[in-house]
């Protein structure tokens, strides 16, 4: 009976801990739809670009995902897709891309369910809106969402920890579609499979599998309409109503500790040092990224900690949570287990 008591208690820190990091590592949601975004976009259309004539015989992956980038950063498009995790229901979004007539680039994602929540990017500022949080704004060269932003933008950004396998030619939504594997260097992280349109370069779906091959995650795109002019979306968009952009925050104070082992070409983007509301407990916090996957590492004294390790897979997300010495470490993010249990136990003072 004892035991069971314990096994109870510890279950319950382990959902508090999960709770209290989860509000810190949650990543900000998006912009209210003004507009009717019901509308079901046309199928694919041929565009008149020099991407869709470029030769297919023989290009590799990589070509195949520069392609992808030159359509997606030249073109006017408006792309439906859905998001599928094991367990969860399918979620819906409409993507849009446009070239203004002053070669402003324009980017939109709304999320087509629940009360509405989106996202606009004109050049290298994002606006973010959501139900209930005051609207703001900041740099960023693409939009965060579903869809890796090095992936649909700047695939070469991704070699170092990606090579790319074309498999062939095969069928997605009746389309003639070229696939591709994409497979993590080291075997640390998942693996994609890819199947881009062969006559426009478009993205038509990528799955994220297990190292076992397994589905986690699929993103299926329902339709797709390239065209010659911009939607009419952007053309009711007021720059000047939409929210200033932050300003960049100063250096964070340096901390006292580093990561020792990341999967190859992950790299620190971002770290902050953070008070949390509820517990007035000091967290300090490091984002890395491979340009497809995040990982965010939080350390923190070892107040209150868990009598063991804990380690959940929540859909595609590792949240492992364990004591080492006076501190608590906490890795969240879209890896294996295993590696989040790797980059946890490197973790040693700065210098070492």
């Amino acid at each position: 009976m004892q035991a069971f008591f314990d096994v109870k208690q510890r279950t319950a820190r382990a959902v508090r801990l999960l709770f209290l990091t989860t509000l810190i590592s949650a990543a900000p949601a998006v912009i209210y739809a003004q507009e009717d975004s019901q509308r079901e976009p046309e199928r694919i259309t041929e565009p008149n670009l020099s991407v869709a004539e470029a030769p297919r015989q023989n290009l590799s992956g990589l070509e195949w995902l520069e392609r992808l980038a030159q359509i997606n950063r030249t073109s006017n498009f408006e792309v439906s897709f859905v998001l599928t995790r094991a367990g969860q229901e399918m979620t819906p979004y409409l993507w849009r891309h446009a070239v203004l007539e002053d070669g402003l680039e324009a980017e939109q994602l709304n999320l087509q369910n629940g009360p509405g929540q989106e996202m606009i990017r004109l050049g290298n500022v994002v606006s973010v809106f959501e139900p209930d949080v005051q609207p703001y704004s900041i740099y960023a060269s693409a939009i965060s969402g579903p869809l890796p932003s090095d992936l649909l933008y700047n695939p070469t950004a991704l070699t170092d920890a990606y090579q790319f396998i074309t498999i062939g030619r095969t069928r997605v939504s009746g389309r003639a579609a070229q696939q591709l594997r994409i497979v993590s260097r080291d075997n640390k992280r998942y693996n994609y499979q890819a199947w881009l349109d062969e006559e426009t370069g478009m993205l038509l779906k990528l799955d994220m599998v297990d190292l076992q091959g397994s589905l986690l995650e699929q993103i299926q795109v329902t339709a797709v309409n390239v065209s010659e002019q911009p939607s009419p979306y952007f053309s009711r968009i007021n720059p000047q109503a939409l929210p200033g952009a932050v300003a960049m925050t100063p250096k964070p104070r340096q901390h006292q500790w580093e990561v020792k082992f990341l999967p190859v070409g992950m790299e620190e983007i971002k770290r902050e040092t953070r008070r949390l509301a509820m517990t007035g407990q000091v967290v300090e916090y490091k984002l890395f990224s491979d340009g497809m996957v995040d990982v965010s590492v939080y350390v923190q004294p070892a107040q209150d900690s868990l009598d063991s390790d804990v380690v959940l897979r929540h859909s595609t997300n590792t949240f492992l949570s364990l004591t080492n010495g006076q501190v608590q470490i906490t890795i969240i993010g879209k890896v294996p287990p295993q590696t989040a249990y790797e980059i946890a136990h490197s973790i040693g003072a700065a210098g070492e």
